[in-house]
């Protein structure tokens, strides 16, 4: 079965999907082919309990299956970069909101030109 993944760090984000019998390495392969950063040098956290991913277990017993980590509502994990024997500290950056909206589009008290009573 297909698992599928929402993978942070700063600003990028990354989409995946996997097989649920793919290891935590697999995934971080696939994390190379977009980053270029070698798996060795990759921490994946699960973003619900901050918990590192250990390379060799499997996505499915690592707790991620369709379940839980389906293409409509994809698992999140935050990725963490290593210098050598150092982990970078895990951090995401909030998605930008939208800018407010132009007086002319906001909802006004239900008097437009098209809803006076007469």
């Amino acid at each position: 079965m297909d698992v599928f993944f929402i993978i942070r760090r700063e600003k990028t984000t990354i989409f995946a999907d996997a097989k649920e019998s793919s290891t935590v390495l697999d995934l971080k392969k696939i994390i190379h082919g977009i980053l270029k950063v070698t798996p060795e040098d990759q921490v994946l956290y699960n973003a619900c309990n901050d918990q590192a991913l250990e390379d060799n277990k499997s996505l499915g017993d690592s707790g991620f299956t369709q379940a839980n980590a389906k293409a409509q509502a994809p698992a999140l994990l935050k990725l963490a970069l290593k210098d050598g024997d150092t982990v970078e500290m895990v951090h995401v950056e909030d998605y930008s909101s939208p800018p407010e909206l132009p007086d002319v589009m906001k909802p006004h008290d239900g008097t437009a030109t098209g809803d006076q009573k007469k």
